[in-house]
């Protein structure tokens, strides 16, 4: 069976001032197209189809134009919810929609319960894992502590003894929006963190012929039988080396992976440029980024006038300006934004709890404060599922 693996569409995101609508129903198009010029059998999309949980009405139409192009093929869909999407809005008419072919696993609830296809072998079951998260579905799956790794290895206990069930030749596919240990990050992607912890293992997926992930937005493989496809469109200049694609995974008879990359059109390339402005004004080897969406980062002791004017007279495209000067050994860091950089919500409160009073927070503490960034987190998901 020969499946293309997607995710992260974020349809309705934009890059920084750009509204890449055009470019997401281009991506459409090529979806459409290598569906067909590669005779696809079936579609997974891993996750994050919108960017919200209320999404403008411009990418629900082109979502809607994305399901009748597939229906139209003949190719069965599988898709999950994810962190950035209103599982209960995603999945709105799932039972009406499943007859056409395109299948919305949303719920929870239904972990255990695949979309059976089947090939000239034997079947194929596609279990859907939609983003759980761990302080809304620990009830669901009966577990005391609210984790990643515990509800997604209870949600998979339920894929085994499904599969466990199933004809003996029956391979399995699994679809999961989750941070996978060994997967590297971006600044695109919507914290998880919940305990202090975000990353699961891929462990948690043993037992299944082919995990489909989403969530991270860099193309990459994790074992021969985990792999994330990657988001098909940039969304953050952390992404500039990214080679933005989709997965066109064959499942042989014996549940054996043979997975190559589709490059994806990209409607511009990246760029991060650093150094004083009249370096990146004059520098003759910053030619082939002239047509390129930039992030400037500038050293420059003193903030010069007019920056961002001046660099669009060279690089149009510029949509980002930092300022990071160049300072003297041992001269301080006076920037508060490059103190916070990379730094999680734990630690930054940390840091305050030591700087008003002289020490650190002790381990019973540090528990505290996790659990009520936790509960903070868990009510913004709540509120955007009753928006």
């Amino acid at each position: 069976m020969r499946i293309l693996h997607t995710s992260d569409w974020h349809l309705g995101r934009a890059f920084h001032r750009v509204n890449m609508l055009g470019a997401q129903a281009g991506f459409i198009e090529h979806l459409v197209d290598t569906v067909r010029e590669h005779r696809v059998d079936a579609v997974v999309v891993s996750g994050d189809v919108y960017d919200r949980a209320v999404p403008p009405l411009a990418a629900v139409e082109l979502f809607d134009d994305a399901l009748h192009r597939l229906a139209d093929l003949g190719v069965p869909t599988v898709m999950i919810s994810g962190n950035h999407d209103s599982a209960r809005r995603l999945g709105v008419g799932a039972g009406l929609i499943d007859r056409a072919g395109i299948h919305l696993r949303t719920d929870p609830a239904g972990c255990g319960t695949p979309v059976v296809l089947a090939d000239a072998h034997a079947d194929v079951a596609f279990y859907g894992l939609p983003y759980l998260e761990p302080a809304l579905v620990k009830a669901e799956f009966g577990v005391e502590k609210a984790g990643h790794e515990t509800v997604l290895a209870a949600a998979m206990d339920r894929v085994r003894a499904d599969l466990a069930d199933r004809p003996r030749g029956t391979r399995s596919v699994v679809l999961a929006h989750a941070f996978v240990t060994g997967g590297e990050q971006s600044d695109s992607e919507r914290d998880i963190t919940v305990g202090g912890v975000a990353a699961v293992p891929s462990g948690v997926f043993d037992g299944v012929d082919y995990v489909a992930l989403g969530h991270l937005h860099g193309c990459q493989t994790l074992t021969g039988r985990v792999r994330y496809s990657g988001s098909p469109l940039p969304y953050s200049f952390s992404e500039h080396r990214h080679r933005k694609s989709m997965w066109l995974v064959d499942l042989d008879a014996e549940g054996a992976v043979a997975a190559e990359r589709v490059d994806c059109p990209v409607p511009r390339a990246l760029a991060r440029l650093r150094g004083t402005l009249e370096e990146l004004l004059a520098d003759p080897e910053l030619t082939g980024h002239e047509d390129a969406w930039v992030e400037a980062t500038l050293t420059d002791p003193v903030r010069p006038d007019d920056p961002m004017a001046r660099l669009a007279e060279r690089f149009p495209h510029t949509l980002s300006l930092v300022f990071d000067p160049e300072r003297a050994p041992g001269e301080p860091d006076a920037s508060y934004a490059r103190r916070l950089a990379d730094r999680s919500d734990q630690q930054i409160a940390e840091d305050f709890v030591a700087h008003v009073r002289g020490a650190g927070p002790d381990p019973n503490e540090q528990g505290v404060l996790r659990d009520a960034f936790d509960a903070v987190r868990a009510d913004d998901t709540l509120r955007e599922v009753a928006r």
